[in-house]
């Protein structure tokens, strides 16, 4: 008995001493984590951490970009947290004086950086595209493969040729996490939220399918400067559809055309396009734009008047008249020295 207590009290400063090392252990590990590499610098940093990214890697990218000092503590405390499996791809917008544990919270809590992103009425496929390549978020050529990928469309509920007139005008927070699908299906919720069922059966009621609905408003978007002036513009478009007059809209004749500059010529009147209203009859066969909600509207309760024709009185407003004499004089007043035509 004696042998074995003086062993223990031998080995009794030696467990202290272990005990001790650990306290002081967790003390610099517990520290480390809170505090930041550089508490004085507060300009952000931005990583980008792409999909599928094992932790080991985003250790490595946090510390190639000055945030973390020591990547196998910041590892384990992130795994004795269980952050791993909840990190977030996309990027983060971080400072050198975040201590580590508060930048595994950001990621833990996916605040990845978005962009405010206004995607204006009016705006057709392409420049909503080059909006989203200016700021990195797709690829334009993937972008416009998907908006025409027919099995893709139909999943979202289109049945038109592209996502033209579905991709709804709105300012969206996107972030770079976020492919070309999630953007496109982001934005045709958006349209589908705004389309209710009392949308759905006046179009029924005046006859029309709501892809019609939606072609006719994407032309009164194009038209009308004024919010009060598109059921006005729709009126003259439903008025001359009555009577087999073609619509003879301007915006119709460019769509599609790469080349085109901004200007319309009587050239680009004359072009034969599936688009152009002033060589086809009736709605071109799809949208030309993405219509906003007042442009809908618009096109599902149009103006309960006689008009036919309207002119730009080159202030944002229109002329409308009743008569071919009536328009004439409107074209000759407001019109006659546009050098287009």
């Amino acid at each position: 008995m004696e042998l074995i207590k003086t062993i223990n009290e031998k080995k009794f400063p030696i467990a202290i001493h272990f005990v001790a090392l650990f306290f002081i252990g967790i003390a610099l590990f517990l520290n480390f984590m809170r505090t930041p590499l550089d508490s004085k610098n507060a300009v952000p940093i931005t990583i980008q951490i792409p999909k599928g990214s094992s932790f080991a890697k985003i250790a490595d990218i946090l510390s190639q970009r000055g945030l973390v000092e020591h990547k196998l503590p910041f590892q384990l405390f992130a795994r004795l947290k269980d952050v791993p499996r909840h990190i977030r791809a996309g990027e983060y917008e971080l400072t050198s004086a975040m201590s580590p544990s508060i930048i595994l919270d950001k990621m833990m809590r996916g605040e990845v950086k978005g962009y405010r992103i206004a995607i204006p009425e009016g705006f057709n496929l392409h420049q909503i595209a080059n909006v989203l390549v200016e700021e990195g978020l797709v690829n334009k050529r993937e972008f416009l493969r998907l908006c025409s990928d027919k099995a893709f469309l139909a999943s979202l509920g289109i049945q038109s040729e592209t996502a033209e007139g579905y991709l709804f005008p709105e300012t969206y927070i996107l972030n770079k996490a976020m492919d070309e699908r999630e953007i496109i299906t982001l934005m045709v919720d958006q349209f589908h939220k705004k389309v209710t069922s009392d949308m759905l059966r006046r179009a029924q009621e005046i006859g029309f399918s709501f892809d019609q609905i939606v072609t006719l408003a994407s032309i009164i978007e194009k038209e009308a400067k004024l919010k009060e002036e598109k059921p006005l513009i729709a009126a003259v478009f439903y008025n001359r559809l009555k009577v087999s007059m073609r619509l003879q809209s301007d915006p119709t004749a460019v769509y599609g055309l790469p080349a085109f500059s901004g200007t319309i010529t009587r050239a680009h009147l004359k072009k034969n396009t599936p688009y152009n209203t002033y060589q086809i009859d009736g709605l071109p066969p799809g949208p030309i734009a993405n219509p906003g909600f007042d442009s809908i509207m618009a096109a599902l309760y149009p103006s309960q008047v006689n008009y036919v024709y309207f002119v730009a009185r080159n202030d944002g407003s229109h002329q409308f008249s009743y008569t071919l004499s009536q328009h004439n004089a409107a074209v000759a007043k407001f019109q006659l020295k546009r050098e287009e035509y």
